[in-house]
């Protein structure tokens, strides 16, 4: 089997269902972040100590494919809502359970204290910029909007998973 079909060579590129569409339209770039979303928290999975935090960031993972597919079919509808409520529940449980364990601060923190961390906040950042993909997307298309409920909280997430991997080590306050 080959990797390349040179289908895509002449800068279109096929959804689920079949359209075509340039690959510079907003839903690939939105479906796009994701990817790159999910490949670095990949990266991150691999900093991480504990194996609790890499069962989240695992779960993540599988769930961000789904957001993929999702952003992926231009009728939504079609694929059922894979993104429901219950996803970003699990995710504000995930907040709160590690936010009961850092240390509470009211100022801006220098991101980048160990190498889990910063890593973590890089992967704040791109999911920040998925959610502004998807806010384009939703503006010229129908989405699922749980979507958009679960990017932000995922970043959240990613915030506080990033001061929690900060070794100890005292934050940079700014």
């Amino acid at each position: 089997m080959k990797v390349y079909t040179k289908n895509g060579d002449k800068g279109m590129t096929s959804l689920i269902g079949g359209k075509k569409i340039e690959k510079d339209d907003i839903r690939v770039e939105a479906y796009g972040t994701i990817d790159e979303l999910n490949s670095y928290i990949g990266l991150c999975y691999h900093y991480l100590k504990e194996d609790s935090d890499k069962e989240a960031l695992r779960k993540i993972q599988v769930k961000l494919f789904d957001i993929g597919a999702e952003l992926s079919s231009p009728n939504y509808k079609r694929i059922k809502n894979i993104t429901k409520e219950e996803d970003v529940e699990e995710l504000e449980r995930l907040v709160d359970y590690y936010t009961d364990k850092i240390e509470k601060i009211n100022e801006f923190i220098v991101p980048g204290t160990s190498i889990a961390s910063a890593n973590l906040h890089i992967a704040r950042t791109i999911c920040r910029r998925c959610e502004r993909r998807i806010l384009s997307l939703s503006k010229q298309d129908e989405i699922n909007l749980v979507i958009l409920k679960y990017i932000n909280r995922l970043s959240d997430f990613l915030y506080i998973l990033a001061r929690y991997s900060e070794d100890e080590i005292i934050p940079v306050k700014f």
